[in-house]
């Protein structure tokens, strides 16, 4: 698939913009995910029941953030359009309203910041999707993609060990305020840093009304969920989505609950754990599917279907372990095949639409994958824990993660499935 401007960038170029987008990225998910450590001294400072919990981490931001990705995406895509820009505007709004959680007195006022930080992030990845497939070929789109996605192990790994040790040194408060005003600064710089290749040169902006605009928001959605790959992209990243979420959240609290570890122990080693296993998976996920994709394409997501599946024996024996540091070893590989599936997913999605609706369809998986699983994920796991506790007590939680266990098998089902559809539709709109 041909890039929007008919040229590739430099190498140079493609590397500072593919490291100063990870940046922003590990930036999104601490800021996103450092709720999760800070969740327990939260809810024991403000008396929160555990749906309450999963509302805070999860439908609350999740809702805000998926319904506003898909017009900011709308916007991204305009050939007139700065995708550094909105990039750069997002992270700043998102690190103010992460600073502001720190200053919330009660539960409705951290709803509300916690609904800032999602109207930000909207702003991030749809246009960054975008970004990284107009400069890079689609052979190496995967991994491209995947090297934009260790952010999200790399961000968890980080705001689990800075958020942890901030809790239990200078209480969760000061944590949030200490990790948010940092983006504001990296906002400027990707401000005027990066630049968008639709706007390279004079020539190219005296051009733009000869370039072909961005699809009306209707029939680009119409481009996109025409795919039956697509489609069932969309259900398996949203299930795969909506374990991970629930179980990140979940996982943090059963150590600290169940083997009584302080929020600092828990983000030290779970944070290093999710990070590494999380960058491992990451990487490995998107090498096999430029790998194996190019030999056959519908092995781009056989890693991801197949390491789904494998994680259910390992997690189910790592919520029995009788200790911690056993636990933990035992939740390493899930924690890396949970990972492969990054860099083949979003690689797929911006393959099987035409380039004026990659933003669009970067949007439309994430509204799936974020509402359903950031935003039901956390809550659905939460309600069900408040549900066991009259009989299982503290370890109501122990017992919600069996079941998440299990359902990992409902994404390797999806993904094996698209997968099938793969050979037929992927790079065939460029």
């Amino acid at each position: 698939m041909a890039s929007t401007t008919g040229t590739m960038p430099g190498a140079r170029s493609v590397r500072v913009t593919l490291w100063v987008l990870l940046t922003v990225y590990i930036f999104n998910f601490i800021d996103r995910q450092i709720v999760n450590i800070l969740a327990e001294p939260i809810a024991q400072d403000l008396d929160l029941s555990d749906t309450q919990i999963g509302l805070m981490t999860g439908l609350a931001f999740a809702l805000f953030y998926t319904v506003l990705g898909i017009p900011i995406a709308r916007f991204a895509d305009r050939s007139s359009t700065s995708r550094p820009k909105v990039i750069a505007i997002a992270l700043g709004v998102w690190s103010a309203m992460t600073a502001l959680c720190g200053l919330a007195q009660n539960f409705g006022q951290l709803l509300l910041a916690r609904i800032g930080v999602g109207v930000g992030e909207a702003g991030c990845t749809p246009p960054a999707h975008s970004l990284i497939s107009d400069i890079v070929p689609p052979e190496k789109r995967s991994s491209a993609l995947a090297f934009y996605s260790l952010g999200i192990p790399v961000g968890t790994l980080l705001g689990m060990i800075i958020g942890g040790t901030l809790a239990d040194y200078v209480g969760w408060r000061e944590a949030f305020v200490i990790v948010g005003l940092p983006g504001v600064a990296l906002a400027l710089l990707v401000w005027f840093v990066l630049k968008d290749p639709r706007q390279a040169d004079a020539a190219t902006i005296l051009r733009g009304k000869n370039q072909p605009a961005a699809l009306p928001i209707r029939q680009a959605l119409k481009e996109v969920m025409g795919s039956r790959a697509f489609v069932l992209l969309l259900f398996a990243g949203s299930a795969a989505s909506f374990l991970a979420y629930g179980k990140t959240t979940w996982t943090t609290i059963f150590f600290q609950r169940t083997h009584d570890l302080s929020p600092g122990q828990v983000g030290l080693w779970f944070g290093l754990l999710s990070g590494f296993g999380g960058m491992l998976g990451t990487l490995l996920g998107g090498y096999l599917a430029d790998r194996f994709g190019a030999i056959k394409r519908r092995h781009v997501l056989s890693a991801p279907a197949i390491g789904m599946a494998l994680t259910v024996p390992l997690a189910l024996a790592a919520y029995q372990a009788p200790t911690w540091p056993l636990a933990l070893a035992l939740l390493f590989i899930p924690t890396v095949f949970n990972s492969l599936y990054y860099g083949p997913t979003y690689s797929a999605a911006q393959g099987l639409v035409p380039p004026r609706a990659r933003a669009i369809a970067a949007a439309t998986l994430l509204f799936f994958q974020n509402l359903i699983g950031l935003g039901l994920g956390p809550l659905f796991f939460g309600m069900l824990s408040d549900l066991l506790q009259p009989t299982y007590g503290a370890e109501s939680v122990r017992y919600v993660l069996y079941g998440a266990a299990f359902l990992g098998l409902v994404p390797a089902f999806f993904f094996w499935r698209c997968s099938l559809h793969l050979e037929r539709e992927l790079d065939q709109k460029g």
